[in-house]
């Protein structure tokens, strides 16, 4: 049978595109690489890499098997670093990327108690709403909000924000409330003009997703002159729940057309693969899903 150490440099060789590039990945000799390639092929009983002077590339069968082993070897990387620093102590600096609004609110209470549980931890929380290159800039992990791309970051969720109608209660005394989206036509929205389509709200009608579009005399760059102009009553807004549920509370603005509300919108962790075996982020990704669990979005 095979060696784990047979494995990992066929997976760096087809990575690498040659037993050069792969031994040096390795910290192994030439020889101790093609010695492991080898092994391998014989013990499967075919030839996974085609071998030139140059380059070294999977064969067919190679790049099947490949797609098979990664993962496998990623997972038992992870679980050796995870056996090996399930002892120690957190320490280090944690580099977090966060939404703007999201952050302070729902991100800083959890950091806090965090680094209660870890003073040897220095925490660097950016606040940002571009989806910033984690790998690029260092990052441990960042919370986002939607819908992924495909990418090789792992992800974990934590939970789902609604998005909503509102406005305040003088609002309603003078125009009334909409009964269904079709009938924002006659209302004034608020509208935030740097939104990819702007002007287009999502709604859930008849069991399907559909984009409404709504205007106003109102229009703004930034969600928190909405809000400020939503409580002055000059029309409705459409925001994630969270970012408006101090209005709701207190009273200051009401709700309008939840039964036609979308799908909600899913919030992740993500970090770069790897990254998660640090005792540090292990931790922190622990503390955040317990954290925000319980929060209503």
């Amino acid at each position: 049978m095979s060696r784990i150490d047979d494995f990992e440099a066929f997976v760096a060789v087809v990575e690498q595109g040659s037993l050069t590039a792969a031994a040096r990945r390795l910290n192994r000799s030439l020889q101790a690489i093609s010695r492991s390639l080898a092994t391998l092929e014989e013990s499967v009983g075919v030839e996974l890499v085609h071998r030139t002077t140059r380059r070294s590339t999977p064969s067919e069968a190679g790049a099947a098997f490949f797609h098979r082993v990664k993962p496998a070897i990623d997972e038992i990387n992870e679980a050796k670093l995870q056996a090996a620093n399930q002892h120690s102590e957190p320490s280090g600096v944690l580099r977090v990327s966060a939404p703007v609004l999201f952050g302070p609110d729902f991100l800083v209470p959890v950091i806090a108690g965090y680094m209660r549980k870890c003073p040897r931890v220095d925490v660097d929380l950016q606040l940002s709403d571009d989806f910033v290159d984690l790998g690029a800039v260092g990052f441990d992990l960042a919370i986002r909000i939607g819908n992924l791309p495909d990418s090789s970051l792992l992800a974990k969720r934590l939970g789902a924000l609604r998005r909503v109608v509102f406005g305040a209660p003088s609002y309603f005394g003078q125009r009334g409330r909409p009964g269904h989206p079709f009938e924002l036509s006659a209302h004034s929205c608020m509208v935030r003009t740097v939104d990819e389509r702007p002007g287009e709200w999502m709604f859930q009608i008849d069991g399907k997703p559909r984009a409404v579009k709504v205007a106003g005399a109102f229009r703004s760059n930034l969600m928190t002159s909405i809000y400020a102009a939503a409580i002055q009553g000059l029309g409705l807004g459409y925001s994630p729940l969270w970012q408006i549920r101090h209005l709701v509370d207190d009273g200051r603005v009401e709700l309008v057309l939840t039964e036609f509300e979308p799908a909600p919108v899913p919030i992740h962790a993500l970090w770069p693969e790897g990254r998660s075996s640090a005792a540090k982020v292990r931790l922190f990704l622990d503390m955040l899903g317990a954290g925000l669990e319980l929060k209503n979005f």
